[in-house]
């Protein structure tokens, strides 16, 4: 593939702090000194690569914001990009293929909403190009690819963050507050899941369609392997995830919202033993994802588990269908999205005292990512955090699909005593498309 010219930003005259950010980029003065970044004063020209619902989402938190201008607009599918500029003013300029976007001065930043089969080399071809990238989640499909695009933001001095947006929750950050304060005691074990039940027929067994007028399916395919479109796959963020090839099944859509949390809150590092089981056991629709998966990642004195259905609703003690549980000595904590409480264990968080307030206000998950572009320090949730919640998930489905645990050496990040494994991580994409291995 082609790779973009390395593109220049304006000057920054301005620094603003944002809550949480926790990865500092230093930018040496003779970055600072080149023109073409944007100051205090100027607007940040955003550029949008996939305009599906959560694309056009992130783009809108943007847009709200007058120093935030909508100068490009990138779709394989014409209906989506026309219906997408014609929703902000000034008319963004049109493209077909990322990569035109990608040469055009008038962008400083990207939002990647692609399908996630795309976002590693979307993620890289943007970092290339001096673009700072917004990138849906989940990062990456391969532990390969999450690690080139980590390699990737850091080489090129990008700033990232990853669209895990429950992390800005006030919900959230009281869970951290709890968890960190110790009332609990030590914890042992963590549990998250997601529950859904879409019965036997899941997405549905509609037929293979012809390609919709004006869609590129060439280009929507992309690195993935080649194959009849389907309604279900170009539908929304959802249903493709009953295409294994185009989204790793279930987990990679749901797990990094879920997964974030225990992670966030206990600071764990990336796992030394990944373990999975379950398959496609009960759905029959037309897609070839697994309907089920428990998954045991095993850390240093911790074990976390990941839970997925996609044929139960059962949601424990929680009304919602995700849920994550903290079982600690003195007590248990559960969450969801919007709620979290505390069961002790007898007595022994009598006298505890409400945790006082650790997590700084959010000041939303794009302008968080907005005003680090201005800042240069890295948001809460970029890639060199994010990394830690995609490992777990994409060796989970490695294990999944091998049939057998993953030792994982977290200092070295590469997988210990299984040459296929690791072989597997790095994926194989369909030609022309290359996987950069230089970013290894």
């Amino acid at each position: 593939m082609s790779k973009p010219d390395q593109l220049s930003r304006r000057q920054f005259m301005s620094k603003s702090a944002v809550a949480g950010a926790a990865v500092p980029l230093v930018v040496s003065s003779r970055v600072l000194a080149q023109p073409g970044k944007p100051g205090a004063n100027d607007r940040i020209q955003l550029g949008l690569i996939g305009a599906g619902g959560m694309g056009r989402g992130n783009l809108k938190n943007c847009t709200r914001y007058d120093d935030v201008v909508v100068t490009g607009i990138c779709d394989v599918w014409k209906e989506r990009r026309d219906a997408t500029i014609a929703e902000h003013a000034g008319k963004p300029k049109p493209y077909n293929d990322y990569r035109d976007l990608l040469k055009q001065k008038d962008v400083d930043a990207v939002i990647i909403a692609s399908p996630p089969h795309w976002h590693a080399l979307m993620a890289i071809d943007a970092c290339e190009a001096g673009k700072d990238i917004y990138l849906q989640k989940p990062m990456t499909l391969h532990l390969a690819e999450s690690l080139a695009v980590k390699a990737a933001v850091k080489k090129h001095r990008r700033i990232s963050q990853v669209g895990t947006q429950i992390h800005a929750s006030e919900n959230d950050h009281r869970v951290v507050d709890h968890v960190r304060s110790g009332n609990l005691g030590k914890i042992s074990v963590a549990r998250t899941f997601d529950m859904l039940n879409m019965g036997v027929e899941g997405v549905g067994n509609d037929p293979n369609c012809d390609v919709p007028q004006g869609l590129d399916w060439e280009l929507w395919v992309g690195p993935g392997p080649m194959r009849p479109c389907h309604p279900m796959i170009i539908k929304t963020s959802g249903t493709h995830s009953a295409f294994m090839a185009y989204s790793g099944g279930w987990s990679p859509c749901w797990a990094p919202h879920i997964i974030d949390l225990p992670v966030w809150a206990l600071d764990l590092g990336l796992p030394t033993m990944v373990s999975s089981a379950g398959g496609r056991y009960v759905c029959r629709d037309a897609g070839d994802a697994y309907d089920t998966q428990e998954t045991i990642l095993q850390y240093p004195g911790f074990t976390l588990t990941w839970m997925m259905s996609q044929i139960n609703s059962y949601r424990f003690d929680l009304k919602g269908r995700v849920g994550i549980y903290f079982h600690g000595v003195n007590g248990t904590l559960y969450a969801d999205y919007g709620t979290h409480q505390i069961v002790p264990e007898g007595d022994r968080m009598k006298g505890a005292k409400e945790p006082k307030k650790s997590v700084p206000d959010s000041p939303g998950h794009e302008r968080e990512w907005l005003n680090c572009i201005r800042s240069r320090t890295q948001p809460s949730c970029s890639v060199f955090y994010h990394h830690k919640v995609n490992v777990p998930i994409v060796l989970g489905n490695l294990s999944l699909r091998l049939g057998r645990s993953i030792q994982f050496d977290p200092a070295t990040e590469k997988i210990v005593g299984d040459q296929d494994a690791a072989a597997l991580s790095v994926p194989e994409y369909r030609a022309p498309w290359k996987f950069p291995n230089e970013y290894l």
